[in-house]
């Protein structure tokens, strides 16, 4: 299903026209196509899980596991024609992420997490961060999250700054090394619930600095819901980017 899923994405980019969406983000048809195909294969699979999907159902599902789908993370990327976005699939239980998996369909590259036995790229099995020097002085924001640096303009910001234009993989890049913090200023849940298990199954520690998502109501209507987050490779590190983060929320 996900080889299947990639595959299609690969062809079609290159060749596809968008649309706006009424919050003025954009999709396409294969964001559409991709979704239904996500959520057909996730539901034949595992009949009692429920669904939560970007571009179909987004109320939290009332089953004891239910399934978070981004069918294509990064559409402004896809649509551009700039080769980077991912795939994110995510099994909740009792609230909280138990599986998850970022495709990369452009890099080849598949990142699974499973809850207290770690995480692998492509079967081999990924460090956390912390557990050796940082590689990079890089920080990610998303393009909504770089007004920070105007809010404290008597402090310099504490990185080399990066927009890598796809929520998921911007996170994803503190647990794999890239950057060494990211700050999210308005992920969904499907933007995010891969990359959390990622994230903690890497010992990454993570701020939400508005609403957490550890406590999901079942029937909630998360279209409208952010969850701002800063993430780390260590906790020194999150404490050094934690006055911008605040600043973000003012």
């Amino acid at each position: 299903m996900l080889d299947r899923v990639g595959e299609r994405q690969r062809h079609d980019f290159g060749h596809v026209v968008s649309d706006l969406k009424p919050d003025g983000s954009l999709i396409t048809a294969c964001d559409r196509w991709s979704d239904a195909e996500l959520v057909a294969g996730l539901t034949a699979l595992f009949p009692g899980d429920g669904v939560l999907s970007e571009e179909g159902e987004r109320l939290v599902p009332a089953t004891p596991a239910y399934w978070v789908v981004d069918p294509l993370d990064g559409t402004t990327n896809f649509a551009a024609g700039i080769p980077y976005w991912a795939i994110s699939l995510a099994r909740f239980e009792a609230g909280r992420p138990v599986l998850a998996v970022l495709d990369v369909p452009p890099l080849r590259q598949r990142i699974v997490a499973v809850r207290g036995q770690g995480a692998w790229r492509n079967g081999k099995p990924l460090q956390p961060p912390s557990s050796h020097a940082p590689s990079s002085g890089c920080a990610s924001l998303c393009s909504r999250s770089i007004g920070v640096l105007q809010k404290l303009p008597d402090r310099r910001f504490p990185g080399k700054i990066r927009l890598l234009g796809v929520a998921s993989l911007n996170l994803v890049s503190v647990a794999t090394g890239q950057t060494v913090a990211a700050l999210e200023a308005t992920p969904k849940i499907w933007d995010l619930a891969a990359a959390w298990l990622v994230l903690t199954e890497l010992d990454c520690p993570l701020c939400w600095l508005q609403l957490s998502p550890t406590q999901l109501i079942p029937g909630a209507d998360l279209s409208q819901v952010d969850f701002p987050v800063l993430a780390a490779d260590r906790p020194a590190t999150l404490e050094r980017f934690l006055p911008w983060g605040e600043a973000l929320m003012r």
